[in-house]
């Protein structure tokens, strides 16, 4: 069984998401995902729109994704690898070469995203459009 894994805050879920989730998914045979807890959000300067606890619920519908755990930390990443005996570790490529030490414990791929779509795009709009 070949088993990849990625990471992200994966909030307002769009299509873009869905694509990266599936051809991360076609990689292999089971799609881990590490989903961004709330307190790493906040390490990071993010605010997600969901919680937690309900973006996980919203990937755990999704048919691409068979697991998911969650990230706290930057340095958590080879942990997993291991742990979860991951082959190929996926990433959006506007991470490109930011990932390249994890290539010691399994194969990365960097993959292309869907460019006219993002989360922190939707979330300006809709500030925008509530504020008028």
């Amino acid at each position: 069984m070949k088993r990849v894994i990625t990471y992200g805050t994966f909030d307002l879920l769009h299509y873009g998401h869905i694509n990266l989730l599936k051809r991360a998914k076609a990689l292999g045979d089971y799609l881990i995902v590490g989903l961004s807890s709330d307190e790493f959000n906040e390490m990071k300067n993010k605010k997600s729109y969901y919680t937690y606890e309900q973006r996980k619920i919203i990937l755990e519908a999704c048919r691409y994704v068979d697991w998911v755990i969650p990230e706290c930390n930057w340095e958590q990443k080879i942990n997993d690898i291991q742990k979860y005996k991951a082959d190929i570790f996926v990433m959006g490529d506007d991470w490109k070469g930011k990932f390249d030490f994890l290539k010691d414990y399994c194969e990365v791929i960097y993959l292309p995203r869907t460019p006219e779509v993002s989360s922190s795009r939707t979330k300006k709009y809709l500030e925008k459009k509530l504020a008028s």
